[in-house]
Order: C-alpha cells, then structure tokens, then sequence
C-alpha cells in the first residue's frame, strides 16, 4: 500500500492554494474592497501632494515680496508719495526689483466688486496707490520694521506689509489639509490591514479541517501562511490595479475641473513625476502590507490551534 501523498516542502502554486482556500477567491470581496482602499489612498496622496506642491510654488513665488500701500485720499499727494517710496526702495542695495501698480491694472482688479473704477479723477474711488518690491533675501521682522521706519519719513501715508504675512492663514490651512489627507491614508492603509485579518480569520476558518489533515501530512505552518498569503496578494494586486486605475480616473477628473478656473494658484499645485511615481507605487504598498497582515494573521491563528 503506498503511502498518503506527502505535502511538498517548497512552496505550493496558486492552483494548490485555491483549492485550499475555498474562501478566499478571486471571485470573493477582498479584491474589490482592497480597490476602493486603493482607490481612495491615490486620491487622498494626490491631493496631499498636490497641497504640498501648491504651498511649496506660493512661497518660492512671494519670498522676499513686499506690498506697499499708499492709503492718501487726495490723488496729487498720493502719487507724490508712490514716487518717493518707489525711488526709496530704488535706491537700496537689497532689493531686487521695485514696481508700481498701474492704475489702470487696480481698476481692472476691482471691477468685478466695485464696477468701473474712475481713479485719476478728484471725485473718483480713494484707492490706495501700491507698490510691489522683490527683496534679495528673505523677509524677516527686523527688516520690515527698518524699512517701515525709514519709508514713514518720506511717505506718512505708507502702509508695507509683507506678501507672505497675507497668505498666512491660507498656508495653514493648506498644513491643516495635508494633515488631514495623511491621516486619512493611515486610516486606509489600517483599514485595508483589519479587512486582510478578517478575511484571512474567515478562509482560515473555513479550511480549518483541511489545515488539521495538512498538519497530520508533516506541513508546517509556514507552508501554510504561503498559501494563503500568495492567495490574498494575488487578490490584492488585481484588487490594486483596479483601484489604481478608478483613483487616477478620478485624480484626471478633478485636475481637468480645477484647471478649468484658470488661477494661478491652483496651477502652482499640478504634480510631478516624483509625485506620479509615488501615487504609482501605493498599490505595491498595500500589496506587501496585505500579504504581511495575511501572514501573521495566519501564522498566529496556527499556533493558537495546536
């Protein structure tokens, strides 16, 4: 009488393990809830980095910018101390390129809110005079406060601010946002890991008398857990592909929608190559964390069984 056919000490093939894990099938849910993971993980990295790079390009854009306003309702003085703090900042060693903003430029900015803007004449809109000045080097507080003291003297009715102080509050709520999506990839990726445990309790579950026969066979645990690893990360890389290809069609969609409004703000957040090649590797990400989950679950599920 021969012996019962011995379980292979080296790794089965998928077509072993799928008939082992009856549970755990290509047809079964685990692909298509490791896509929408996908799915969303590729959205929330690409608006992350999109963030990122939108932050980045507004403050490589405003660094060393300074706005001075001259706030004067009379148009003759206004213009008198325009030309005195554009020839103030002219003549510094540390700036690199001085600006006075038409007003014709001002009135075209505030058409939409105010209508047609009359500047030039004594009865017109009081609006500010500004200037715009690029400093070589950064802003620092010391700095705005030695300017602000010397420009005072030659134009009372100066107001100088810097660029980046404006943007401020938009900078942190753009850092609220980048937090927000990196905590809602952690989220996913321990999400995807908690439905990898189940599924892999559940098939282990299902096979458990299978999994004794093996055992009684001379298999080890370890044969074991590749079994089901390879099933579940075969599940997780046709589950992978799926998500990556809805979350890009999605990533394309609001990008074209965003381009549409044509600021050059939002242009400044477009993605990279760098950025397209980390989007790219999120699928090859939770297929390794779907077959670590799978393998220690399985692993640790065995040793509670004997």
């Amino acid at each position: 009488m021969k012996p019962p056919y011995p379980i292979r000490r080296r790794s089965p093939r998928f077509g072993d393990s799928a008939r082992i894990l009856q549970q755990a099938r290509i047809a079964g849910p685990m692909p298509w809830v490791i896509a929408i993971m996908i799915a969303l993980t590729v959205m929330a990295a690409a608006a992350g980095l999109a963030l990122s790079n939108l932050a980045s390009n507004a403050r490589d854009e405003i660094a060393g910018g300074i706005t001075i306003q001259i706030v004067e309702g009379a148009p003759a003085e206004r213009n008198r101390q325009a030309e005195r703090a554009v020839s103030y900042f002219s003549n510094r060693d540390d700036v690199a390129s001085v600006r006075r903003v038409p007003d014709a430029e001002l009135a075209a900015l505030l058409e939409p809110w105010l209508g047609e803007v009359v500047m030039a004449e004594e009865d017109g809109v009081p609006i500010p005079a500004l200037v715009d000045v690029r400093l070589s080097g950064p802003v620092t507080s010391v700095r705005l406060q030695q300017m602000r003291e010397e420009l005072l003297e030659q134009a009372p009715a100066a107001q100088i601010d810097a660029q980046a102080s404006w943007l401020g509050p938009v900078f942190d709520a753009i850092r609220a946002l980048q937090f927000l999506a990196v905590g809602l990839i952690v989220l996913l990726a321990l999400t995807s890991a908690a439905a990898v445990w189940l599924a892999a309790r559940s098939a282990l579950g299902s096979n458990r008398d299978t999994i004794e026969v093996i055992h009684h066979l001379g298999g080890t645990d370890g044969q074991i857990a590749g079994i089901f690893q390879r099933s579940i990360g075969l599940d997780a890389a046709l589950g992978g592909a799926a998500g990556l290809l809805l979350g890009l069609a999605a990533v394309f969609v609001l990008g074209q929608q965003f381009a549409q409004l044509g600021s050059g703000l939002i242009a400044g957040g477009g993605l990279g190559p760098l950025d397209w090649m980390m989007i790219g590797a999120i699928p090859v990400a939770g297929i390794v964390i779907a077959m670590i989950t799978a393998r220690l679950t399985v692993i640790g599920a065995l040793r509670r069984m004997l």
